[in-house]
């Protein structure tokens, strides 16, 4: 029986062709936050079926606002402003810390 795999992502890709440890690379961890954070407003606003523009009258700020927060690039993510995109969004914000996992010796 053929199983067929996942197929990667262009993300997964990169990481495999530019040889990142992606476990150890801190540079890479903070990139991956911000793509989560991107994606996780992309995601909320999109199933509360708001445009960038409804979403940003509903924050008091601009388009371009929410356009940046959006983007896997940005890097001013700020609390009080993902507190305010969550409360339009009719959400609340979680913050987890966990301890980071052991490196395996053997």
């Amino acid at each position: 029986m053929n199983k067929k795999l996942p197929k990667k992502d262009a993300l997964d890709t990169y990481i495999d062709e530019a040889g990142i440890d992606a476990d150890r690379d801190s540079d890479f961890q903070q990139f991956s936050r911000q793509i989560k954070i991107a994606e996780m407003i992309y995601a909320a606003r999109k199933q509360a079926g708001l445009t960038q523009a409804e979403l940003a009258k509903a924050v008091g700020t601009k388009q371009q606002v929410i356009s940046q927060l959006e983007s896997a690039d940005y890097e001013g993510h700020s609390f009080s402003m993902l507190e305010r995109i969550a409360s339009a969004l009719h959400s609340r914000i979680e913050i987890r810390i966990v301890p980071e996992e052991a490196e395996v010796v053997g």
